[in-house]
């Protein structure tokens, strides 16, 4: 019996290592870990100016594989803001920072993802430069040579967007050239255009125009040259309009002022010729290119009274310059208005 009682308790031994051996072999393996996903995408700013550049960072749920962690980056608006298209998070590490450029005004978002997860940032604004960081770029000109008297246009080109209110560019520019003291870029604009006049010239010229805004200036360089032929050309300026002269003095003199400073010659204008009248005419020569008050007189007029329709007669007047090399050439205006302001019997 003693002997009985020995084998059985050997069996149960036997069989209990038999089942230790059989649940090591057979029985089921530990859980394999969980892979990571992406549990938040966070950005250092809120804001960003155009031209700047700002850090985001992407948080896994677990740290990543012996392999790493390749995420996905995507902006929601290329056009505003960008981001590399990919980042890698080392083994054993459950994050890492990328950088966000800015590019045009708005808003964006950043999305991060990995195995089918996915997570977005919060939205973030990209503004226009201040200020303090818009200067002037160029100064670009229609053309780099023209016919003295004649015009061209210059346009001002700003480094960015110009700022709310918009930006004033202080203008100046080196005779033979004449510009407007200065030009306004509209906000969110890059560039504005202005006139530039020159002045007839008896040799070619340069002229300089400049810019300056923003602590800058930019500059460009415009050549006036001289006449090949002789050109008359004249303004008639009144009191308060042009075009139109008014009787004084008794119907004696013209309150007006007739100006042919635009006219052009190879050689030196040495006179200018006037003719003008209603219906009859009235010459003087002035060795200067402006004739201020002209003489007339009532007989130049129809007899009172006025012709029906509006109170005024149409004047012609003819400007004819002369050079110093011989050369004439001849202008004319036939649509100046003549108001008699109560002279000549009207």
């Amino acid at each position: 019996m003693n002997i009985n009682r020995r084998a059985t308790g050997s069996a149960r031994f036997l069989t209990i290592v038999i089942a230790a051996v059989l649940v090591t072999r057979c029985g089921v393996s530990p859980t394999a870990p969980t892979a990571a996903s992406v549990s938040g995408v966070a950005l250092s700013m809120t804001n960003l100016v155009v031209g700047a550049s700002g850090q985001g960072t992407v948080s896994l749920t677990a740290a990543a594989s012996t392999n790493g962690a390749n995420i996905s980056l995507t902006s929601s608006a290329p056009a505003v803001a960008t981001v590399q298209t990919a980042i890698m998070i080392p083994a054993g590490s459950s994050s890492a920072t990328f950088n966000v450029a800015a590019v045009a005004r708005g808003t964006a978002t950043i999305t991060a993802s990995l195995n089918g997860s996915s997570r977005q940032s919060a939205m973030f604004t990209v503004t226009a430069s201040p200020v303090s960081l818009v200067s002037i770029l160029a100064m670009r000109l229609s053309a780099f040579s023209v016919v003295g008297g004649d015009s061209v246009t210059g346009t001002v080109i700003l480094t960015s967007e110009a700022p709310a209110g918009g930006a004033v560019v202080s203008l100046a520019g080196v005779d033979p050239l004449t510009v407007p003291p200065s030009v306004t870029v509209v906000a969110g604009l890059l560039s504005a255009t202005f006139p530039i006049s020159t002045r007839a010239v008896d040799s070619t010229l340069s002229g300089v125009v400049t810019g300056s805004y923003g602590g800058t200036s930019a500059f460009a360089a415009l050549s006036v040259t001289h006449s090949a032929v002789a050109t008359a050309n004249f303004g008639v300026s009144g009191p308060t309009e042009s075009d139109t002269c008014t009787l004084t003095n008794s119907g004696n003199t013209l309150n007006c002022t007739f100006d042919g400073s635009t006219s052009m010659a190879p050689g030196t204008i040495t006179a200018w010729n006037w003719t003008y009248g209603v219906v009859g005419t009235l010459a003087q020569t002035t060795s200067g290119p402006t004739l201020t008050m002209p003489a007339f007189s009532c007989n130049l007029m129809p007899p009172p009274p006025f012709p029906t329709g509006p109170a005024n007669f149409t004047m012609i007047v003819t400007l004819t310059i002369h050079d110093s090399l011989g050369n004439v050439a001849s202008a004319t205006d036939g649509g100046v208005r003549l108001l008699p302001q109560g002279t000549c019997g009207f």
